[in-house]
């Protein structure tokens, strides 16, 4: 049964910090911890998690604002679970935080915090929404509305956050699953089976691998394939609700066929970068990257950089698998930023995002796209340039002349003068194409959007030119948390926390420095 939690409103005379000294009294209600319970724990909306309870009468659940905030504080400080409950046994600033009164108070056991993570889960699962998403655009948007930060103007980057997995092989993969597949069998069917396993699972994955040659590679393949066939159509039937069996059928599928009855193993060249890379992170995927190998997620974040602001905080934040292109997350996440930020109509972005689905969308929201990078090679060639009037008529110019275009079946088409064409001195180097009665160049709307958005920064004012790269000491404040940019939880729901956390920590951490050099500078303007 939900129940909020309102006791952190009640004043205690016995508490704690009303036995400490004056002075001590003081350097507590000073603390940014103070500062987070006032500005973060007092705004969590514990009912947006209501539909993880009960409705019917029963034991109350453990105060959500406690729980998410510790968890906040857990990824701010970057604490272990035993250091955590440490610190909200025996640290009275965490105490603070947590909006906790007494010296022998602990709002939640560990237990309660492992189930409260596992219902976030699941509801993740069945619906597809991360309510740790809700918290950080409820505190956003707060936060933006009294700080009055100007959200047109908005960069994005993203970074690799790789899984904390081991490295596998194809076939140690393969092995390792038969090792895992054997452990939760019933004590007879590893008796009916143990002479089909034995070869795997006296030594690990990694033991068997190692005293294999490289020649014996395919051979042990072919084997290990019939051993997956006779799992698939024995085993899997009578197991098939445990998750490691669906772990199973989803490497069974992507590394076998079935052809004429008999298996298949797929070549190197069939298997995608969506595979499974470990058994201990199914939503691990796999990259290369500028030479690097990477297995996880890719984030993105969205966040302010009006240079009239006092400060910029993050306003979007994203998890997706680090197989899919950046332009193409950019382009799922148009609609949201805007929606969120209506008033946005600027966003810079480096090479990776630009695409023409991309110009499609900030067209139809009137969002001006500035790319501080291309991708790809430069053209070569006399620069033609397109523009478009308050009439949406289109006109192209060269260096000599400009003419107006015209709609054809599927694209518009510009004629330039053959006799001005004919004397030009950059005729060797144009791109126009040779008709009868003059030069053609054919356009479609996709590459006017294009050209507009490779011109757009070189029209803006030189402040604002290189506003993008601030962010890179954004994607720091994230990667700091991480051990050499890996993750410490593994799961595509995990990382999700993670980012969601951080970058509530990162919002906090500006506005509480931003607060305190306010308070500074007004107690030395009044001294």
């Amino acid at each position: 049964m939900f129940k909020k939690n309102t006791k952190h409103r009640q004043t205690n005379l016995f508490g704690f910090t009303n036995i400490v000294s004056s002075k001590m009294h003081k350097e507590l209600q000073d603390s940014e911890e103070q500062k987070f319970y006032d500005l973060i724990f007092c705004n969590i909306k514990e009912e947006d998690f209501s539909c993880l309870y009960s409705e019917i009468g029963s034991r109350p659940n453990a105060p959500v604002n406690c729980m998410v905030s510790a968890m906040l504080l857990q990824h701010r400080e970057k604490l272990t679970y035993e250091k955590l409950f440490d610190n909200i046994k025996f640290n009275l600033l965490t105490k603070i935080a947590l909006g906790l009164t007494t010296l022998d108070e602990v709002p939640f056991s560990e237990a309660s915090l492992f189930n409260f993570q596992n219902k976030l889960n699941s509801y993740f699962i069945k619906t597809g929404e991360n309510l740790f998403e809700r918290v950080f655009d409820h505190l956003t948007e707060k936060q933006l509305k009294e700080l009055k930060i100007k959200t047109d103007i908005q960069r994005t980057d993203s970074f690799q956050a790789a899984s904390n997995i081991r490295r596998y092989s194809r076939l140690q993969l393969l092995v390792e699953m038969l090792i895992r597949i054997y452990r939760v069998l019933s004590e007879e069917d590893k008796k009916q089976y143990e002479r089909l396993f034995s070869p795997y699972v006296k030594k690990t994955s990694g033991q068997f691998l190692y005293r294999l040659a490289s020649e014996d590679i395919p051979s042990e393949l072919e084997k290990v394939g019939n051993l997956y066939k006779t799992i698939m159509e024995n085993i899997v039937p009578k197991y098939k609700d445990l998750e490691i069996f669906k772990i199973f059928e989803r490497i069974y599928s992507e590394h076998f066929t079935i052809a004429e009855e008999k298996i298949v193993i797929k070549t190197t060249e069939e298997l995608t970068s969506s595979c499974i890379q470990s058994p201990d992170d199914i939503d691990a995927t796999y990259r290369k990257k500028n030479n690097k190998q990477f297995y996880g997620q890719t984030v993105n974040i969205v966040e302010t950089c009006n240079p009239d602001n006092p400060i910029n905080i993050i306003t979007d934040i994203s998890v997706h698998a680090n197989n899919i292109d950046d332009s193409k997350e950019l382009n799922e996440r148009i609609d949201i930023v805007k929606e969120k930020t209506p008033e946005l109509n600027e966003l810079h972005f480096d090479g990776a995002y630009g695409s023409k689905d991309n110009d499609l969308k900030f067209d139809n929201h009137t969002i001006t796209p500035v790319q501080t990078a291309i991708r790809g090679r430069e053209l070569k060639g006399v620069e033609i340039k397109i523009t478009k009037d308050e009439q949406n008529q289109y006109k192209v110019s060269c260096p000599k002349q400009t003419v107006e275009s015209q709609k054809t079946k599927k694209r518009f088409k510009s004629e330039f003068n053959i006799d001005i064409c004919t004397n030009c001195s950059l005729l060797s180097k144009c791109q126009l194409i040779r008709q009868k009665n003059a030069r053609v160049y054919y356009f479609t709307e996709e590459e006017y959007l294009k050209k507009r958005r490779l011109e757009t920064i070189k029209k803006l004012p030189k402040e604002r030119r290189s506003l993008r790269t601030n962010i890179e000491a954004t994607v720091s404040e994230f990667t700091r948390k991480m051990n050499n940019r890996k993750l410490k939880v593994r799961g595509s729901f995990k990382a999700m926390l993670f980012a969601f956390s951080v970058g509530i920590g990162v919002n906090f951490g500006r506005i509480y420095r931003y607060i305190d050099s306010q308070e500074m500078q007004n107690t030395l303007s009044n001294a």
